[in-house]
């Protein structure tokens, strides 16, 4: 069971690792983590917003809810079916998904971020909301 945001934070960036380590490879961007873009290459972002926090009705632990927010860039003026293959390996990662006594719900987007942030990339972004059980 995890016990600690930080059990629940690297779950879920070890699983983008290691989805993201086997090719075609894609460096990524994590909370609080010095990055540079890659130039005119693709990369992601990812981050979780942690939310509400609830005790568990009998049950010695508290449910967190959570968002994992990933932002996939790839090169501006190529099309968008790069970025939706990318997005795609993500979103299959986490949709339902069931890990770690995290259990996400369907993952929405790939949605069209305007402007991309930072520039020049075409952006999208995935989310998926999740309950985390804490001890």
């Amino acid at each position: 069971m995890s016990s600690t945001y930080n059990d629940v934070r690297s779950a879920i960036e070890g699983r983008i690792a290691a989805e993201l380590a086997i090719a075609p490879v894609y460096p990524v961007s994590y909370q609080n983590v010095p990055f540079t873009p890659p130039n005119n290459t693709p990369w992601l972002q990812a981050f979780i917003r942690f939310g509400d926090n609830a005790y568990a009705t009998l049950a010695s632990f508290n449910r967190q809810n959570g968002t994992l927010v990933v932002n996939v860039f790839t090169p501006i003026g190529a099309g968008a079916a790069a970025n939706f293959t990318i997005a795609e390996r993500i979103k299959d990662l986490f949709d339902r998904a069931k890990f770690s006594s995290i259990i996400f719900d369907a993952a929405s987007g790939p949605s069209q971020v305007t402007p991309a942030a930072p520039q020049p990339y075409y952006q999208t972004q995935l989310t998926a909301t999740f309950e985390a059980y804490l001890d």
